[in-house]
Order: structure tokens, then C-alpha cells, then sequence
């Protein structure tokens, strides 16, 4: 399975240029060599930093002519003059590290309100020049931004070639890991454009991990519809530093566990692999709050805690993708990341089943 660091757990959706590197420089030096190859830029990367904004409001958000999320400049200086993270994947690659985004399902809302054309539609095959709105979908909103995202009509010839060119930019821009937001659970599973997308992934020619979540109520019916055309899907909501967050895990792990998908075909030739979500130890933040100071407190899980946790997740093989800021690491976090029964485990186990006693 995967490893790698995600940038949600300490900055929720604010992280920016800076932060962003300097926590990559940290993970090339301390966790690349133990497989922690990843690192993720996670969701709302696009929008401005203002007060009163939250991951669950609306807000200004950067888009091209062709209504594609770009990276806010101000967060994301490199990205301007339609750069995107061009220069922010080559300095991950340079590290020896790959680059990961978190994107959200369908089509942005101002978008579809600005009418903004479809990339590729001028002389395409169809001699209709698509526009937004004939390919958004009422009434497909993403569960937890409902005023940002609405679906994309993937019978269409208009919506996929949309889908198409979002993806071609992505693999542009030199991204490895696709994150996919508001594509997963029993809220935000919609299959056709699922379909779409993993196609559309896999027209890019660029070899890319693809990742879905919310995973909140998922079920082992609804990942065997999918584990072929993604690589990992989460299987719970998001989990925070708590014991009560964490204790539902056991019980994830073990009906999935049960299921036989753990490693089954995935996308691209590859492996899929549930996701039992990031691993919230050491400096971090709250989740979709209006703070945007980024990490500002310790994980609430004793050691103790920390270490079941790891232990649950390197024995169900689920991708470990570390949450806390990398410039705050403290020795006992470290060691429990790179624990070489656990990280063996996780790696070359198979057969895993929960024991009663």
C-alpha cells in the first residue's frame, strides 16, 4: 500500500507554497527511505485565504477560461502565469519524493455560472461548442460543498472531454496521486462518473495512484463495484485524534479484512487498497476551521494510542499517510512511523483476519 504525508491534518485547506515544501524537504529526509514516497496537497488549494472562509463555505476560488480549479497565487506564487504546480511537482521529484493533489468530484459552480467553454470542444469531433452549463448536472452537489461543486453529465461527449482535459492539465502539472473528494460512501458515490474518471486517468498516459474518498458508511458491496478502477478508497470518515474517532477502525478493518479486496486489481494494472484515512499524530490542526495559523497543537492521542493505531493500520494494509507538520516531528512519532515490524507487515502480509479471544 501507499505511504506518504498529507498536508490536511496540520493545515486543514490552507497549506501553502512554503509550508508545503518545507514539510517535503522533511519527509525525504526522515521517512523517504522507510516508503513514505508521497506527499499530498489536499483540498481547496485553489482558494483564497479570507476571513469567514471555511472548507465548508463558499469562496473565491482561482479558475482558467476553461472553468479548471488553478492554485490560488497568493498561497501558490509558482503556479502564476498559468504555471499550476508545474514547479512545485518538479522541486517533489527532485527530493526524490512524488507529488499528490486533492481534488474535488464534478464541476465548480462558478463555472457553470460563468458558461466558461470546454477545453478542446472548438474543432473537436462534435460540431457542438460545449459549454459548462450543458454538462452540469442538477441536483449531484458534493455532500460537504454543496455551494462549490455540482456533478458533471458523463453521457455526454461534452462532460467526458471535460473530464478529459481536467486530468490531461493534472498530468501536465506532473502530479502522481489523485485524491478525489466527494467521490466515495454512501452520499457521494455516483459510478458513471467514477468510470469517467478512472478513463480519463488512464488517458492521460501519465502513470498516476487514484485515490476516493469520503469513505463514511462505506460497505464492502460498494468498494467491490470500484476497488477495479481506483487504487485506494477510504472506508470511514475522516478520523481525528480520539480514541472514540479511532475505536469504529477495528471493526472497518476487520469487515474489509473479511471481503478479500485488500490488494485486489486496482487501476492502471495496479492494486487497490482500502484506506482506513490519515494517521493524525504529532503537530496538527482542526479540521475544516477557520484557523489558518496551521499546526498549533499536539496530538490528543496518548502513545499508547498512537501505537494501536499504527499497529491496526499496518495489519489491515492500509496506505499510511502520515497528518502531523514534519518540522514539529518528535522522536517518539518517528519511531513509531518507521517501525520495521510494522512497516514489514504492512508490506508483504497477507491472509490478515481478525482473532477472537
Amino acid at each position: 500500500p501507499p505511504r506518504g504525508w498529507n498536508s490536511f491534518d496540520s493545515y486543514s485547506w490552507s497549506v501553502s507554497e512554503e509550508d508545503f515544501l518545507e514539510n517535503a524537504e522533511l519527509v525525504s529526509k526522515y521517512l523517504r527511505n522507510f516508503g513514505y514516497e508521497y506527499v499530498i496537497v489536499d483540498n481547496l488549494w485553489f482558494r483564497k485565504v479570507e476571513p469567514g472562509v471555511s472548507s465548508f463555505t463558499s469562496g473565491t476560488d482561482t479558475l482558467d477560461a476553461y472553468g479548471r480549479p488553478l492554485p490560488d497565487p497568493d498561497r501558490w506564487p509558482s503556479s502564476r502565469n498559468g504555471q499550476g504546480f508545474r514547479e512545485v511537482a518538479d522541486r517533489v521529484h527532485q527530493l526524490g519524493l512524488k507529488f499528490g493533489i486533492s481534488v474535488i468530484r464534478g464541476i465548480h459552480k462558478a463555472a457553470v455560472e460563468l458558461n466558461t467553454p470546454i477545453y478542446g470542444s472548438q474543432g473537436s469531433r462534435s460540431p457542438y461548442k460545449w459549454k459548462a452549463r450543458d454538462i452540469a448536472v442538477v441536483g449531484q452537489d458534493c455532500s460537504f460543498m454543496p455551494d462549490s461543486f455540482m456533478g458533471v453529465n458523463v453521457s455526454s461527449y461534452g462532460g467526458r472531454l471535460y473530464l478529459k482535459s481536467l486530468y490531461r492539465q493534472y498530468a501536465e502539472w506532473g502530479v502522481d496521486f489523485i485524491k478525489h473528494d466527494c467521490a466515495f460512501g454512501e452520499r457521494d458515490l455516483h459510478l458513471e462518473e467514477l468510470v469517467a474518471v478512472s478513463e480519463a486517468i488512464l488517458h492521460t498516459g501519465r502513470q498516476i495512484v487514484y485515490s476516493i474518498a469520503p469513505g463514511e458508511n462505506a460497505t464492502p458491496v460498494m468498494a467491490a463495484a470500484i476497488a477495479n478502477m481506483t487504487n485506494l478508497y477510504r472506508v470511514s470518515a475522516h478520523i481525528w485524534d480520539t480514541w472514540v474517532e479511532l475505536e469504529p477502525a477495528f471493526n472497518i478493518a476487520r469487515d474489509f479484512a473479511a471481503s478479500g479486496l485488500v490488494g485486489a486489481s486496482g487501476l492502471g494494472g495496479g492494486r487497490s487498497w482500502p484506506d482506513l484515512d490519515v494517521l493524525p499524530f504529532g503537530w496538527l490542526t482542526d479540521g475544516g476551521s477557520f484557523l489558518y495559523n496551521g499546526p498549533y497543537r499536539s496530538s490528543r492521542l496518548t502513545d499508547s494510542e498512537m501505537k494501536t493505531q499504527m499497529t491496526l493500520w499496518g495489519m489491515a494494509r492500509s496506505p499510511l499517510m502520515f497528518g502531523g507538520d514534519m518540522r514539529h516531528l518528535d522522536q517518539t512519532t518517528l519511531d513509531v512511523l518507521t517501525n520495521p515490524t510494522v512497516l514489514e507487515i504492512n508490506s508483504n502480509s497477507f491472509g490478515n483476519t481478525e482473532v477472537q479471544f
